[in-house]
C-alpha cells in the first residue's frame, strides 16, 4: 500500500513538492538553498550560518549514522528546515546517541523527505534562492501563497545566534590571547584556535572596539555567520576601528565584514555556495584547494580595487573572490571554511598563518 503524502513545500511562484514529514510539523517560511556535501548532515543542521534557511541535501540518504554528542557545531541549532530525498530513522553508528528525527523535533525544526531533491536543486540553480513554505498537505496553494506574501525571512539572524555574553575557552600551554567576534561561530573554529595554543575570548557580534581593546588581545578573529553582512553595521564599525592595531583573521561572514570595513561592497549570489567540494585557486601559490563553503553573499571585485586589500583566492567555478589580505595592516580573510568538520583539510594552514602573523607582531613589539 502506497503511503500518502502528508507534507509539502510551496514556492513563491506556485511550485509544489509533496513528501512526508519528519522532525517538527509546524508551518515554516524559509529561504531555500541546497548543499552538495556527501557527509556531515549533523554539522550542517547545527551550523548557525543556516539560520532561517531550508537546506536541500543533494546527497540522497540522510540520517543513516544518527546524531553524535560531540559533533554539533552549536549548542542550539537554528537551521530553518531540512529537506531530503530518503530519510533513515535507524542509525547504524556506535557513536549515535539519538536519531535526526528526534533532534529536529526537540529543537522544533521541520523536515520533509520523499521529495524530488534533484528537481528542487535544479529549480534553485536556475531561478535562484527564494522563499518557501513548509506546510501540511491540506494547505491549499492559494493559502500557502498568501502566507508567503505576508511573511518575510527575518534579517536579525546574527543577533539570534551570537552569544549574549562574553565567554572564554582556555587550553593548556596558552601562548596567545584571541578575541573572537561571534557572528554565529562554529565550535570547531574555537577548537582550531585552542589547538594552536590560543586562549579564545568570545564576544557578542555588537561588542564595541574599546571593549575589545580593554581585553588586551594578541589578535582578532571575526567568525562565520548567517545572512547579509550589511545587516551588522555595528560589527563592521568595530572591525574598522581595530584595523591596523591587531592582526585580524576573518572567515566567511567575517571575510565579508572585513571587506566592508575597508570600503568594498558585497552582493547576493544567485544560489550561493554550500558544500564540501568547491575548488579555489590560491593566487599566491597557484595551487588548487578543495574547500567547504556556506554563504549567500560575495565581495564585489570592482569596489575592492579601490581599497588596500589584495585578492589572494578565487573560486574556479564562478571566479568570485574567496580571499583577501592587507599585509601592512596584518589582516587577511577567506570566504570558505578552513575549520570544516567533516570536510577537506586543504586550508587548515590558514590558522597557522594567523598564529605566525601574531607571533611576528609580538616579536616586533618586543624589539621596539
Amino acid at each position: 500500500m502506497t503511503k500518502e503524502f502528508n507534507r509539502k513545500i510551496v514556492f513563491e511562484n506556485g511550485e509544489e513538492y509533496l513528501g512526508y514529514s519528519f522532525g517538527d510539523t509546524e508551518d515554516k517560511v524559509c529561504e531555500i538553498v541546497f548543499n552538495t556535501s556527501m557527509v556531515g548532515y549533523q554539522e550542517i543542521m547545527s551550523d548557525p550560518s543556516y539560520t532561517y534557511q531550508a537546506v536541500v541535501m543533494t546527497y540522497p540518504l540522510i540520517g543513516n549514522y544518527g546524531m553524535a554528542a560531540d559533533d554539533y557545531e552549536t549548542n542550539i541549532p537554528t537551521i530553518g528546515a531540512l529537506i531530503v530525498r530518503e530519510y533513515n530513522d535507524e542509525p547504524s553508528n556506535f557513536r549515535s546517541v539519538s536519531s535526526l528525527d528526534k533532534v529536529l523535533k526537540y529543537y522544533k525544526i521541520p523536515g520533509i523527505y520523499g521529495v524530488d531533491t534533484r528537481k528542487i536543486t535544479r529549480s534553485i540553480r536556475d531561478k535562484g534562492s527564494r522563499k518557501v513554505l513548509l506546510t501540511d498537505i491540506s494547505t491549499s496553494k492559494e493559502e500557502a501563497l498568501k502566507i508567503l506574501s505576508e511573511n518575510n525571512v527575518p534579517t536579525d539572524a546574527v543577533d539570534k545566534v551570537s552569544c549574549k555574553e562574553s565567554w572564554v575557552s582556555r587550553t593548556i600551554n596558552e601562548k596567545y590571547r584571541i578575541v573572537a567576534i561571534d557572528c554565529g561561530m562554529k565550535k570547531n573554529i574555537v577548537r582550531s584556535l585552542n589547538n594552536r595554543g590560543c586562549r579564545v575570548m568570545v564576544v557578542p557580534w555588537n561588542t564595541p572596539a574599546e571593549v575589545i581593546e580593554d581585553m588586551s588581545p594578541d589578535g582578532i578573529f571575526i567568525s562565520n555567520g548567517p545572512g547579509d553582512p550589511t545587516d551588522v553595521p555595528e560589527t563592521i564599525e568595530t572591525v574598522r576601528a581595530l584595523i591596523g592595531k591587531y592582526p585580524i583573521f576573518g572567515i566567511c561572514l567575517g571575510h565579508q565584514i572585513i571587506s566592508l570595513a575597508y570600503g568594498a561592497k558585497t552582493y547576493k549570489l544567485k544560489f550561493g555556495h554550500r558544500g564540501g567540494n568547491h575548488p579555489v585557486r590560491n593566487l599566491e601559490t597557484n595551487k588548487i584547494e578543495i574547500t567547504s563553503q556556506n554563504h549567500s553573499y560575495a565581495v564585489d571585485e570592482e569596489s575592492l580595487a579601490a581599497t588596500p586589500l589584495q585578492v589572494t583566492h578565487k573560486n574556479i567555478l564562478d571566479n568570485t573572490i574567496e580571499g583577501v589580505k592587507c599585509d601592512k595592516d596584518k589582516v587577511f580573510s577567506v570566504q570558505y571554511h578552513p575549520e570544516s568538520a567533516p570536510g577537506p583539510q586543504d586550508s587548515a594552514y590558514l590558522f597557522d598563518r594567523f598564529i605566525n602573523i601574531i607571533k611576528e607582531a609580538k616579536d616586533n613589539a618586543k624589539e621596539d
